[in-house]
């Protein structure tokens, strides 16, 4: 079973919040996924096109003015948004104990949509194997209990995710009756979520 992950999620539950991932055509699902390749290439081409402007203005007033430092800004929010640079700021350390092999892929994009939805900027997931996967608009999930893999790459238990974002909202999102937390320890599992002034997403994605 492949599930999918946050944008997709997200757009599903948008677009017909009656149905699940689960009862999604699979050529709807190839068709949102698509859509979400095409607007992170989008995104893409704008960060290329703010550097060329950066580029212009620091020639043009030698690195001050209202313009640059405004265009500065975009570029750092669209390159954190897209996963090419590291995130540093407020945010929760979720890490999921799995010791039963009860904790499949559908749990990991249930806990993804709660933080995107709780307003979290940036995401990645970290394994036993692995140093973490940063989350993207068309980042995919897929594989049963045990067999996890985020975006090609594997990721076995404990799963930590590192989240950017409001950490009390973050952490009340995943801690809510029947969510995340409930979740995991109904298939055997634990789940430990520390809140604090600083956490930082270190995993990039391909430029």
């Amino acid at each position: 079973m492949i599930a999918l992950g946050i944008g997709l999620a997200a757009q599903v539950r948008v677009n017909d919040s009656e149905n699940s991932l689960d009862s999604a055509r699979p050529g709807d699902l190839l068709v949102l996924l698509d859509n979400l390749g095409r607007r992170e290439a989008a995104l893409r081409e704008d960060i290329t096109s703010l550097q060329d402007t950066l580029a212009t203005l620091q020639q043009e007033d030698g690195g001050s003015g209202a313009a640059l430092t405004e265009a500065r800004e975009r570029l750092d929010a669209l390159s954190v948004l897209v996963g090419t640079v590291p995130a540093t700021g407020p945010g929760i350390v979720m890490t999921v104990e799995d010791p039963r092999n009860g904790v499949g892929s559908e749990v990991l994009v249930d806990a993804l949509q709660e933080l995107r939805a709780a307003g979290a900027e940036t995401v990645q997931i970290a394994g036993s194997d692995n140093d973490g996967v940063r989350i993207g608009l068309d980042s995919w999930i897929a594989g049963s209990a045990g067999a996890v893999v985020v975006d090609g790459q594997r990721v076995s238990a404990p799963f930590v995710y590192t989240a950017v974002g409001d950490p009390a909202t973050l952490a009340a999102a995943l801690d809510i009756p029947g969510g995340v937390v409930d979740t995991v320890a109904r298939n055997g599992g634990q789940c430990r979520i520390s809140q604090s002034e600083q956490v930082t997403v270190s995993a990039l994605r391909d430029p």
